[in-house]
C-alpha cells in the first residue's frame, strides 16, 4: 500500500480517488457534523445573543478552512461545501458528500453542473 504525501498535486487513477474516499468521508462528515452543530447554536441564540452568534459564525467558518485544507493536503481539490475534485490528467472525478463511491467526473472547465454519470467498471466501483 503506498503512502499518501501530503501536499502534493497529485493525479489520479479511479483506484486512487476511490481508495482515498473513505478518507476524505470521514473528514467531510466529522466536518459536516461539527458545522450543522454550530449553525444549530447560532440559529437558537442569535436574537439573543448576536455578538455570541458571530463568534460561531467565526468557528464555522474555521471548522470549513479546516476541512478544505485537509483534503488539500491529501491532494484533492475542495470545491465549495463538501465537495472534492481529484484531477485525472483530462478532468476531474468529481465527489460530494454523502456519497459513497467515485461516480462522476466533469471537465477541467465544467464545473459541479457538468457531471457525467462514470461507467460502472467490470468489478464494480
Amino acid at each position: 500500500m503506498d503512502i499518501v504525501q501530503l501536499n502534493q498535486k497529485r493525479v489520479f487513477s479511479r483506484d486512487d480517488a476511490t481508495n482515498l474516499l473513505p478518507v476524505i468521508y470521514r473528514i467531510t462528515e466529522a466536518a459536516q457534523k461539527e458545522v450543522k452543530h454550530l449553525v444549530n447554536r447560532m440559529e437558537a441564540i442569535k436574537r439573543m445573543s448576536p455578538s455570541r452568534a458571530s463568534e460561531i459564525e467565526t468557528e464555522i467558518n474555521v471548522t470549513v478552512d479546516r476541512w478544505q485544507q485537509k483534503v488539500a493536503k491529501l491532494g484533492a481539490n475542495p470545491k465549495g461545501l463538501w465537495l472534492a475534485d481529484f484531477d485525472n490528467g483530462e478532468g476531474y472525478y468529481c465527489w460530494k458528500f454523502p456519497e459513497t463511491e467515485i461516480s462522476f467526473w466533469h471537465g477541467y472547465n465544467d464545473g459541479f453542473s457538468g457531471r457525467t454519470a462514470l461507467q460502472p467498471e467490470k468489478n464494480g466501483y
